[in-house]
C-alpha cells in the first residue's frame, strides 16, 4: 500500500518544478512511511510514498521500463492478489522480470496488454502510468473503489493524488468548496466521481481515465451488472465458501506481519476463522485485534442498534480459533481529544459525522500498526449479504429513498437540523438526495422474472454496494493509511460481489435471518454464540463522560463568536445542544455536536473558500 501523486503539463517542462512535486509527495508520507521517490521528465512529474508489503527490497517506485519508443513509468498503490498467475502468463509471453513485486507485474502487464490489463486484475489498486511512447497518462482504479484516486484538470493537463491533499498543495489550485461540494459532504449519499472539493474529482471505481494533449477521457471497464442466478441453495452456499477460501488465501500473502480486525460479529469472525485455517497450514497462529471502551462491557446498555457488546463474542472467536488476541481499550479522553480529531480530519480531508467511531478506528489502527503492517477486515459483508436493519424493515423496503436515510434520517443526516436556515435553503439536501437516488435507480438492471420484493431488494443491494459502502471503504482506507497500516477487505473481491449480488433475496434470507448465505458458508468454523448473534454495527462509546467532553468543547467554540463554522452551523441550535446534560442529549444532539466540532476543525486546518 502506498501514496501516489503527479502532475502532467503538456505545455511545460516540469523538471524545474521538483520542489512542488516533493511537496505533493510529502503529503502522502503517512500512507508510505518506508520510502519516497519522484520521477520528472518533460511534461510529466510522478511522486510515490511506499509502504513496503511485498518484495521489500525490489518494489521501489516510481518504476519504469525504457523502450525504443519512450519510457513507461508507474506509480502504484494497493495490491494485486493474482500477480503470481499474471507474472507466469507474462513470462510465457516473453516478458522478463527484475523484481518479485506485484508493481512490476502491473507495469509489464500494461506493456503487453495496454489498458486491457485492468480486466485481468484481481485486487485493490489505484495507479497511474505515464506512457512516454504516446505521451499520455493512464489512471486506473479498482472495481469497488477500495483504493482512492483523485484528479484535477488544469488548462494543459492534470494533477492527481491518492488523496485531495496531494492536489490541494499545488499552487495551481486554491482550496474551495462550492454548493455541490457541501451537499455531497452533508447528504451522506456518495455520488460517484464527486470529491466535494471544487475542481477535484475522484476516478470512479472500475474506471480508466486517460489524459493526453487532446484532453481527458473516462472509460468504465467494470460495473455491477444484473444476471440470472441458477444455483440452488446448497450450491450457492458451497460457492460462497469456495470463493471466501480463495479470497482469504490470496489476501494473506505478504512479506510483513499480518492480522485481522475482530469485532465478534459474523463478518469479522468469518474472516478470522478463515485466516486461522489458512495460516495453520504453515504452522502459524492468526493474530486478532478488537476495540473496546473502558467500562463498556460491564455497563453495556442495549439500544435500537446494538443489542450486545462486542467483547464477549470477540473472545469466544479468539478462543475458538486459538488466535493471538489483543483488546485495544480506549477511554473517553482519547476519543474526545482535539488532537485526535485533527488527525482524523486531516486524514479524511473533509469533516465527517462519525465522531467517536472515527476516533476509535484511528486509535485502533495506530495501536495495531505497532505490531502489524497488514490487517484483514470485514467491510462490505453487510452491504453484500444483507446485514443491516434497513434491509429487513418492510417500511424501508418500500421507501423511495436511500435505505439508510429512510431507516433513521436523524442518525445519517443530522445536518438537516443543525445547519442555519439560510444554508439549509441553499443546499436543499432533501432534493439533492432525491436527485442522487433517481440517478442511481437509472443504473440498475432488473430481471423480467423478479417479483416486486426481489426487485426492491436488488435496488437496496445496489445502492448499498455502489453508494453506502464507499463511505465506509474511504473511512477505513483513510484511518488506516494515516498510520501506515494496510487494511484488506476480502468481502470486496469482485468475483464474490458479482455472485452474491445476483443471488435472489429469498436465498440471502433462507433461514429467516440476515446474512443467511454467509452464516451457512462459515457456520462450521465459528462458535455457536457468534452464529446466533444478531447484527451489531461498529461499536460506539456509551460513556456519558465522552458526551460531556464534546459538549464542553462545543461550549468553548460558542465563545469564539467570529469562528467561520457559524457561517454554516445554527448558533442557537448549538447553544441548546450544549445546555442539556450529557445523559439527556439525544443521538441527534450528540451527532450534531460531533459534526460541528469536526467541521470547525476542518475549517481551521484547510481554511477553504466556501462558495455559497
Amino acid at each position: 500500500m502506498c501514496g501516489i501523486t503527479g502532475w502532467i503539463s503538456f505545455e511545460r517542462d516540469l523538471e524545474p518544478e521538483g520542489d512542488v512535486l516533493d511537496a505533493m509527495t510529502a503529503t502522502m508520507a503517512c500512507r508510505g512511511p518506508d520510502a519516497s521517490g519522484t520521477w520528472l521528465e518533460g511534461p510529466a512529474a510522478l511522486g510515490h510514498r511506499r509502504l513496503a508489503i511485498i518484495d521489500l527490497p525490489g518494489g521501489v517506485q516510481p518504476m519504469s521500463v525504457r523502450t525504443d519508443a519512450g519510457e513507461v513509468v508507474i506509480v502504484y498503490s494497493g495490491e494485486t492478489y493474482n500477480f503470481v498467475e499474471l507474472r507466469e502468463q507474462l513470462r510465457q509471453a516473453g516478458e522478463r522480470f527484475a523484481t518479485d513485486s506485484d508493481t512490476e507485474v502491473v507495469l509489464r502487464g500494461y506493456l503487453r496488454w495496454g489498458e486491457a490489463l485492468a480486466d485481468r486484475l484481481n485486487g485493490m489498486y489505484a495507479f497511474a502510468i505515464w506512457d512516454g511512447r504516446q505521451r499520455k497518462l493512464v489512471m486506473i482504479r479498482d472495481r469497488l473503489g477500495i483504493k482512492p484516486l483523485y484528479f484535477h484538470r488544469t488548462s494543459d493537463g492534470v494533477l492527481f493524488g491518492s488523496e485531495p491533499k496531494a492536489i490541494l498543495i499545488n499552487p495551481l489550485i486554491r482550496p474551495a468548496m462550492d454548493v455541490d461540494g457541501l451537499r455531497e459532504m452533508f447528504a451522506f449519499v456518495k455520488s460517484p466521481g464527486n470529491a466535494a472539493w471544487s475542481g477535484i474529482r475522484e476516478v470512479e471505481p472500475g474506471t480508466i481515465v486517460t489524459v493526453d494533449a487532446g484532453g481527458l477521457r473516462e472509460r468504465c471497464y467494470w460495473r455491477l451488472e444484473t444476471r440470472p442466478h441458477t444455483d440452488d441453495r446448497e450450491a450457492t452456499v458451497a460457492r460462497v465458501r469456495e470463493l471466501l477460501d480463495d479470497v482469504v488465501r490470496r489476501q494473506l500473502v505478504a512479506d510483513v506481519p499480518r492480522c485481522v480486525l475482530l469485532s465478534g460479529g459474523l463478518d469479522s469472525s468469518a474472516i478470522t476463522a478463515l485466516s486461522a485455517a489458512v495460516l495453520a497450514q504453515d504452522g502459524e497462529r492468526v493474530r486478532s485485534f478488537a476495540v473496546d471502551f473502558v467500562g463498556q462491557t460491564a455497563n453495556f446498555k442495549p439500544d435500537a442498534w446494538r443489542a450486545t457488546p462486542d467483547t464477549p463474542y470477540a473472545h469466544d472467536v479468539a478462543e475458538h480459533v486459538d488466535s493471538e488476541h489483543t483488546d485495544i481499550v480506549l477511554d473517553h479522553e482519547s476519543l474526545a481529544d482535539p488532537a485526535v480529531r485533527r488527525a482524523v480530519v486531516a486524514a479524511r480531508d473533509i469533516p465527517t459525522g462519525f465522531g467517536d467511531m472515527d476516533a476509535s478506528l484511528y486509535l485502533l489502527c495506530r495501536a495495531i500498526r505497532e505490531r502489524s503492517t497488514v490487517a484483514l477486515s470485514g467491510e462490505s459483508a453487510d452491504e453484500l449479504f444483507g446485514g443491516y436493519l434497513q434491509f429487513h424493515d418492510p417500511r424501508v423496503q418500500q421507501a423511495h429513498e436511500f435505505p439508510w436515510i429512510a431507516m433513521d434520517p436523524g442518525r445519517h443526516a443530522p445536518m438537516d437540523a443543525i445547519l442555519t436556515a439560510e444554508v439549509r435553503a441553499i443546499l436543499d439536501l432533501a432534493e439533492y438526495r432525491r436527485e442522487s437516488y433517481e440517478r442511481a435507480l437509472a443504473e440498475i438492471g432488473h430481471l423480467e422474472s423478479e417479483s416486486d420484493l426481489e426487485s426492491r431488494m436488488r435496488i437496496s443491494s445496489y445502492l448499498h454496494l455502489t453508494r453506502f459502502v464507499r463511505h465506509l471503504l474511504d473511512r477505513k482506507d483513510r484511518m488506516s493509511m494515516a498510520v501506515g497500516l494496510e487494511v484488506r477487505v476480502p468481502f470486496c473481491d469482485h468475483r464474490l460481489v458479482e455472485y452474491v449480488y445476483n443471488a435472489p433475496w429469498a436465498l440471502k434470507t433462507y433461514d429467516g435471518r440476515e446474512k443467511s448465505l454467509l452464516r451457512g458458508a462459515t457456520r462450521d468454523l465459528l462458535p455457536e454464540s457468534v452464529v446466533e448473534r444478531v447484527k451489531s454495527p461498529y461499536p460506539s462509546t456509551q460513556s456519558p463522560r465522552y458526551a460531556a467532553d464534546i459538549q464542553h468543547q462545543a461550549a468553548e467554540l460558542l465563545s469564539n463568536a467570529d469562528h467561520s463554522v457559524f457561517a454554516l452551523v445554527d448558533r442557537r441550535w448549538l447553544e441548546s445542544a450544549t445546555r442539556c446534560g450529557p445523559t439527556a442529549a439525544g443521538d441527534l444532539d450528540r451527532h450534531g455536536l460531533e459534526w460541528t466540532l469536526s467541521l470547525a476543525t476542518w475549517l481551521d486546518l484547510y481554511r477553504p473558500r466556501l462558495a455559497l
